[in-house]
C-alpha cells in the first residue's frame, strides 16, 4: 500500500468546504464538527507523509506528536477544535438540549478559522516535504 498521505490532505480539504457550506445553512453545529474532521485528517496526512501512521481524534495531542514542532498558537486553536468532537453530535452532550442549540455562528466561525489555519500549516509543510 502506497502513501495515502495526499487522499488524507484531500478529504481535508473537502470537510472544510463542508464545514463552511454547514455554515452557511446555519448548522452550526455540523459546522463545527467538520471543521474538527478537517483539521484531524490534514494533521494526519502530516504523519503519514512522514512515514508515521497516527491514531486518535485529538488533534492538539497529534499536532504534538509531529517530528517538527508547530507553532505554540496551532495546539491552543487545536484544543478549541477538540472540544467539538462530541459534543457537536450526541444529545447528551450538554448538561440539556440537543447540539444544535449550544453552536452558532461565532463557534462555527471560529472552528472555520482555526481548522483553515491548520490546514495551511500542513500544506506548507507537505508542499516542502516535495522539494526535499
Amino acid at each position: 500500500m502506497g502513501n495515502r498521505s495526499k487522499d488524507w490532505l484531500s478529504q481535508a480539504v473537502r470537510d472544510l468546504e463542508q464545514a463552511q457550506a454547514s455554515r452557511s445553512e446555519g448548522r452550526h453545529e455540523w459546522a463545527c464538527f467538520a471543521a474538527h474532521q478537517s483539521a484531524e485528517k490534514a494533521v494526519k496526512a502530516l504523519h503519514l507523509s512522514h512515514g508515521q501512521e497516527a491514531w486518535g481524534h485529538v488533534v492538539a495531542a497529534l499536532l504534538r506528536e509531529l517530528p517538527i514542532q508547530p507553532r505554540p498558537d496551532l495546539i491552543e486553536k487545536a484544543k478549541v477544535l477538540d472540544n467539538f468532537y462530541i459534543p457537536t453530535r450526541y444529545p447528551n452532550g450538554h448538561p440539556e438540549g440537543p447540539p444544535f442549540q449550544h453552536y452558532g455562528p461565532i463557534q462555527s466561525e471560529e472552528a472555520l478559522r482555526y481548522a483553515g489555519e491548520i490546514l495551511e500549516f500542513i500544506r506548507f509543510q507537505m508542499a516542502g516535504q516535495e522539494h526535499d
